[in-house]
């Protein structure tokens, strides 16, 4: 984020709230105007008789120029501020009996430079010159009090620590940490929005790019589930044509294998029927394509070959076969191979450097149900939400009508379970 970034302005809410804080302002220094004037501020008729607080009219006028404004402080900062500023000079100017929310309502228009200026070069200008402006008053009164004994009788000025040049010093102190605490918040309150704006337009992109990355990968997922299922249906069709070619040649010699032929041809055809349709209920169309594809054969006889590998690697692993075998399409035993594959990995990755796998193949009356268990604690990656390869199981597993359980175990580690129903080949 450059420096040109803008704040944006509070909605209709945010300015009611500054209106409704004005008219409270203005109630509160009224109270208390009224209260220092009982108290006798301004009013010391021995040591002068034509001395008096400013009447009540005035009073109200000046109250009002003080707090007023701010009901539009972070429309137009600078300008209420130089608003404010200007009242409160004239406030003791016109003996105005009025000295805490004068100075509440100038330290909130000076932070609201600080805070909401949307031109930063006018706000450091505006701060600054009201600043010097007050600094500068400050000092004229000073030396007029110095020069002037009836003011402050009872403060000694012999002496570089006289009592008066303590009490200079004592206002001078509070005014630098008056202005500058003013000052020093209304940036950092400025800062702090546009980090925090920052923030959350990173978060969003953030946020884009793992939407992007996660449909990329389900996408890529499919279009690589419909090279393999191409390759599966292509056997099938084989199948098909080498039985139909030996049926034609025999059909005339020997109908009864010109029969098997035709029973075999039936049987093909309804499995690559069946597997296209629920390719045609879960993939959908990619645009990305290429030549290449690839025909594979893994299936349930080389998850033996994975729980080795996955020993080898430094998980120890075992396979249990739960019923009796039976076959089972080509299609099921590559998922079934691809889900133990990728849990495998992911034992691999997350569950730590103590955690064991156990795979188990149940061979159920309607079906078949594969699950990898482990033993790690993990590293907090899994618990995080569904990640690439918990989705591309998914699909394939969605692919052969099938329903897959992922997540935690109630006595720990992790778990995945596969089950596929009318799989017999």
């Amino acid at each position: 984020m450059t420096d040109d970034w803008l704040r944006p302005r509070p909605g209709p809410e945010g300015f009611r709230r500054d209106a409704i804080g004005a008219a409270l302002l203005f109630v509160a220094t009224t109270v208390s105007a009224l209260l220092y004037t009982r108290s006798g501020l301004y009013l010391d008729l021995e040591a002068d008789p034509t001395l008096h607080p400013a009447p009540m009219w005035l009073s109200a006028i000046m109250i009002a120029a003080l707090t007023v404004p701010l009901a539009w402080r972070r429309r137009y900062p600078e300008v209420v501020a130089v608003a404010v500023s200007v009242a409160f000079f004239l406030t003791p100017t016109f003996r105005v009996p009025e000295m805490l929310f004068a100075n509440i309502s100038l330290f909130i228009a000076i932070y609201t430079v600080g805070a909401w200026s949307r031109h930063r070069r006018a706000a450091t200008i505006t701060r600054i010159l009201i600043i010097i402006g007050m600094f500068v008053w400050i000092g004229v009164q000073l030396l007029l009090t110095v020069d002037d004994p009836d003011t402050l009788p009872g403060f000694s000025r012999s002496g570089v620590f006289s009592a008066f040049a303590s009490w200079a010093l004592i206002n001078v102190l509070t005014n630098l940490l008056y202005f500058g605490g003013a000052y020093y918040f209304g940036s950092t309150a400025f800062r702090s929005a546009r980090e925090r704006a920052e923030l959350e337009d990173r978060t969003a992109e953030l946020a884009a790019e793992r939407e992007r990355s996660a449909q990329q990968a389900v996408a890529l997922d499919r279009v690589r589930i419909a090279r393999e299922l191409h390759d599966v249906v292509a056997h099938h069709v084989s199948v098909m044509g080498v039985q139909a070619g030996a049926a034609r040649r025999v059909i005339r010699t020997d109908p009864a294998q010109a029969s098997e032929s035709l029973a075999t041809i039936e049987s093909s055809a309804r499995s690559a029927v069946d597997e296209l349709h629920r390719l045609l209920t879960t993939l959908r169309e990619s645009d990305s394509d290429d030549a290449s594809r690839s025909s594979s054969t893994r299936g349930l006889d080389q998850l033996g070959d994975l729980v080795e590998e996955c020993s080898a690697a430094g998980v120890p692993a075992t396979l249990q076969i739960v019923g009796e075998p039976r076959p089972v399409t080509s299609l099921v035993g590559f998922t079934l191979y691809r889900v133990t594959q990728e849990a495998l990995t992911n034992v691999r990755k997350h569950a730590g450097p103590r955690a064991t796998a156990d795979v188990r193949l149940r061979y159920l009356e309607s079906g078949v149900e594969l699950e990898v268990t482990d033993t790690g604690q993990g590293t907090g990656l899994r618990s995080a939400g569904p990640g690439h390869g918990h989705v591309g199981m998914r699909e394939r597993v969605a692919a052969v009508g099938g329903q897959l359980e992922v997540g935690p175990r109630a006595r720990g580690g992790f778990l995945v379970r596969a089950r596929i129903v009318q799989v017999t080949s």
